[in-house]
């Protein structure tokens, strides 16, 4: 089950029956205020709602307030080891901190930090990751003794009438994350932040991400999920968009293609990509499923579940089916054109 708890983000509410809120963060340096703004407008353009931000030292605080003022999304500011980080960090703006207290140090910096939060409104990510799990838990199993450090977390929240949390438990195994998470999700009420820690390059956190995210959200756990990418933050918006477009969470297009085969007669990655390019800004109001078929053979059939089929033709043309039914046959400078007037068609029905 989604979470009871509902939590305001700057305006982004995440929790109960609200949709599922895509999250990134910069790799910028803070201090380096024009090129951390730049990276946020690009993610905020790519589909981010909520963007964090490191801040590393008192150093930081003042540009982070620039960035703060200036940010078109809600920032969180992600903090380590000093309390102090924490508490100017939230007067300075921040709609949400992240902090770990296995490293903020004693209750009583926790409760400076919950003290500040609570005058200024500002909620409160914690959580555990493989490399923070509390020392009395390390008998259990991982994927236990990930949750219970968590949990430990909140706990010390709520010991100080705090409530406004977000709970994050992440695990660079796709599977020990599915288990920590849904063990957790049994015992606290609150938003869960989804994820896989370290997932790697591109292609290797396509793989983690989507076993580890994607088993989580069909037994709709996650309010709100960061997909991990080495490089470009902004790709992992794009990859959390698809995700959730994939799994019916979000609305979208999604275009999907056939294997192919000996009778294909078309370049089906090519066209494939080529309609992808096509469509990949298109705002819909609903799911819709495009279908890319390499021959007329079996191809129409095939894609009768989809809502739109293109299924390519020797001659340069393309046979476009509309629930199964042929609507038309047009030349391939035709097809986007023709795509679009389909898609308002479908959307309108």
């Amino acid at each position: 089950m989604f979470s009871q708890k509902v939590v305001n983000v700057g305006g982004v509410k995440i929790g109960g029956k609200h949709p599922i809120v895509i999250q990134s963060m910069t790799n910028t340096d803070t201090t380096n205020v024009e090129e951390t703004l730049l990276q946020i407008e690009r993610l905020k353009n790519s589909g981010a709602q909520i963007v964090r931000v490191s801040v590393r030292s008192k150093d930081d605080i003042q540009p982070f307030s620039e960035i703060v003022k200036k940010a078109q999304v809600p920032l969180v500011a992600d903090i380590h080891f000093d309390y102090r980080i924490a508490i100017e960090s939230i007067k300075a703006g921040a709609s949400k901190v992240r902090i770990n207290p296995g490293n903020i140090g004693s209750d009583v910096k926790i409760r400076e930090i919950v003290k500040v939060a609570k005058d200024y409104n500002v909620p409160i990510r914690v959580g555990s990751n493989s490399g923070s799990i509390a020392k009395e838990f390390s008998n259990l199993p991982r994927h236990k003794a990930l949750a219970e450090s968590a949990l430990k977390e909140v706990r010390l929240l709520e010991k100080e009438g705090f409530y406004d949390i977000v709970v994050s438990v992440k695990s660079v195994d796709a599977k020990e994350t599915f288990v920590a998470n849904q063990y957790l999700s049994r015992l606290i009420p609150y938003p869960f932040h989804i994820g896989v820690t370290e997932a790697g390059v591109f292609e290797d956190a396509v793989i983690l991400s989507s076993a580890g995210l994607g088993s989580l959200l069909i037994n709709d756990i996650g309010d709100t999920i960061r997909i991990s990418i080495s490089g470009d933050p902004v790709r992992e918006v794009e990859l959390a968009k698809n995700l959730l477009i994939a799994l019916g969470l979000r609305t979208g297009v999604r275009v999907i293609a056939c294997p192919t085969c000996a009778r294909a007669e078309i370049d089906v990655e090519r066209l494939a990509y080529e309609v992808k390019k096509m469509l990949k800004d298109k705002e819909v109001k609903k799911n819709i499923t495009v279908a890319v078929m390499g021959c007329v053979v079996n191809g129409p059939g095939e894609a009768k579940h989809s809502d739109i089929a293109i299924v390519g033709t020797k001659n340069s043309s393309a046979a476009i089916f509309l629930k199964g039914e042929l609507f038309g046959t047009f030349k391939r400078s035709e097809i986007k054109e023709k795509l679009f007037e389909i898609i308002e068609e479908v959307q309108n029905s």
